[in-house]
Order: C-alpha cells, then sequence, then structure tokens
C-alpha cells in the first residue's frame, strides 16, 4: 500500500474517532476513487471543487428562503437591532477573508496542506466544521499582508 492511501486511512481513521460524517465522507470519497483508479478526475475536483463546495453551501443557507420559512419581509427586520447588524458585518468579514484566502489556496499548496491538517485536527478534537480552511486561510492571508515576507 502507497503513502498516500497510509495517509487517507489514517485522515479516515481521525473522521471516524472524532464522530465527524462529513471528514470521514470526504476522505473514504478520495480514497475510494484511488482504489477504483479514477485519479483522472482529481485534477476536475482541485479545480472546480472548492466551487461546487460553496454552491451547495450557499443553496443550503438560502434554502429556507426559498421554501417560505423565512419571510422576504422579515429580511428588513435585519436593520433595526445591533445584533444582525453586527451578524450582517461579520458576514462582510467572513467573506472579504474568504475571498483571500481562496487566493491564497490556489497558490501556495504547502499552506494548503497545513490548513487541511489543522482543519481535521479541529473538526475531530473540537467538534469543528470542514469550512474551516477556507476562513482560516483568509486569516492567514489577512495577517500575511502585515507580517515581512
Amino acid at each position: 500500500m502507497d503513502v498516500i492511501n497510509l495517509t487517507l486511512l489514517l485522515l479516515l481513521a481521525l473522521g471516524i474517532a472524532g464522530n465527524n460524517a462529513t471528514v470521514s465522507i470526504a476522505v473514504a470519497i478520495l480514497l475510494l476513487m484511488r482504489l477504483f483508479s479514477l485519479e483522472r478526475y482529481f485534477p476536475l475536483l482541485e479545480l472546480h471543487g472548492l466551487q461546487v463546495g460553496i454552491i451547495i453551501l450557499t443553496i443550503g443557507i438560502l434554502a429556507p428562503l426559498a421554501s417560505g420559512k423565512i419571510n422576504p419581509a422579515s429580511v428588513l427586520t435585519l436593520f433595526t437591532h445591533w445584533h444582525t447588524i453586527l451578524a450582517i458585518l461579520m458576514g462582510v468579514f467572513v467573506a472579504y477573508l474568504a475571498g483571500k484566502g481562496t487566493d491564497l489556496m490556489s497558490g501556495n499548496p504547502l499552506i494548503v496542506t497545513g490548513l487541511l491538517l489543522g482543519t481535521i485536527i479541529g473538526v475531530t478534537f473540537f467538534r469543528g466544521v470542514a469550512v474551516g480552511p477556507l476562513i482560516a486561510a483568509g486569516m492567514l492571508a489577512f495577517l500575511l499582508q502585515y507580517l515581512p515576507k
């Protein structure tokens, strides 16, 4: 068995040990793709996987609005309380960071590896959610712009 498969098995074990279905399913799919010689699709996943994931995440976030669980008129009430105004500002800031993170991740594969390892540790042992690499990359890009190169 090669080192990549062993690494994926280790990550799968961490996902299972941490009772995190997201990491476990993602790693299992990648491992199965390797075992069934579907590696030719990895460049496609690398190129479009992040964008497809963001689209699916956005659909999940907007589904309550589309299903009618959130009344469009009630969206105006967001601007009447300081908590919801702060939530809007935080959303803007995180979206900005995610944009910076996308740029950093696309140009620096070694940093991506560190971010992914940190995310897997956070998901597995601290009940985090696997959207961490993008936000972490954005935070890192934000910090790196102020640190000497």
